[in-house]
């Protein structure tokens, strides 16, 4: 089921199976800033990475003297949310432990994701509150794929992504199994990167680096740009699909990332792993700020 709601600037749906953002459009001339899910590229509009970002050694991990299966990314993105709260601008949907996320992940957790339009910008927050009698851990990410090109007749080429401080940046490979490698490779110099689908064999650009806190998707040829604004996270992913011909990029602020392939640890060890106390909450989130 779709939800939606609009100020006089924006309207956006979101829908309750993984409380996934499924349309950002500006109002004034119907532009969509949100790619649509078309399974010819990729299922998703922008899913909730949660209890894990990215992919573990095997598909694998331990946690409480246990081991336990995840697919890349964990299962919010999958899990049916319900509508807790609604008003004329503002969304709140909720997931908590049940007996299919207890199987694995042995963690007794409450989320609430919210949506909020206040004026040309999207707030999107997450609060992951710890419900067990134990500390829990986590990673948790947004994966927001956005429309590239923005307008209408322009190419994937055409646009390049601005960041809001210049920077000096290497990023983190990934293998063909999608865990990262402890090598790095110079990738930014400055504050723009062109984009182009040759980029991207390799999968996703993934930094632990980066001095900004915006990321904006933009164009050569028109002035339509959407800026992802994600303070306070420590990773970032860039990705495409690496065949090419995909009208999306994602900008993905992560708090966590994928297993290095030499880990061997439980999740309470792995770097980017959240820890919360018993009866403790975390909260995070970003922003969409579409300048039409």
């Amino acid at each position: 089921m779709l939800h939606k709601i609009q100020n006089d600037v924006l309207k956006i749906a979101v829908a309750e199976r993984g409380a996934e953002l499924k349309s950002l459009t500006a109002l004034n001339d119907g532009t969509e800033y949100l790619f649509d899910s078309n399974p010819t590229w990729w299922k998703y509009s922008s899913p909730i990475l949660f209890p894990i970002v990215g992919k573990l050694v095997d598909g694998k991990y331990r946690a409480e003297g246990e081991e336990f299966y995840l697919p890349q990314h964990g299962f919010a993105r999958t899990s049916n949310f319900w509508l807790v709260d609604a008003t004329a601008n503002a969304l709140t949907f909720a997931l908590e432990a049940n007996a299919v996320t207890l199987k694995v992940y042995p963690y007794r957790f409450r989320m609430e994701i919210s949506f909020e339009l206040v004026g040309n910008e999207l707030k999107f927050m997450w609060k992951v509150i710890n419900v067990d009698d134990k500390p829990i851990y986590f990673s948790i990410g947004a994966h927001p794929a956005i429309c590239c090109p923005i307008a209408y007749r322009e190419n994937f080429t055409d646009c390049y992504l601005k960041f809001n401080k210049p920077e000096k940046s290497s990023r983190l490979p990934l293998t063909a199994d999608g865990t990262l490698l402890r090598e790095r490779i110079p990738t930014l110099d400055g504050t723009e990167l062109d984009l182009n689908y040759e980029m991207f064999k390799g999968d996703a650009l993934v930094f632990d680096d980066l001095k900004s806190d915006e990321i904006s998707v933009c164009s050569r040829k028109s002035h339509k740009s959407l800026t992802i604004r994600a303070k306070g996270f420590p990773y970032w992913g860039i990705w495409t699909p690496a065949q090419g011909g995909a009208p999306f990029v994602c900008i993905e602020p992560w708090h966590g990332h994928a297993d290095y392939d030499d880990f061997t640890g439980d999740l309470k060890d792995k770097e980017g792993i959240h820890c919360l106390g018993v009866g403790e909450t975390f909260e995070s989130g970003i922003s969409f700020i579409v300048n039409n």
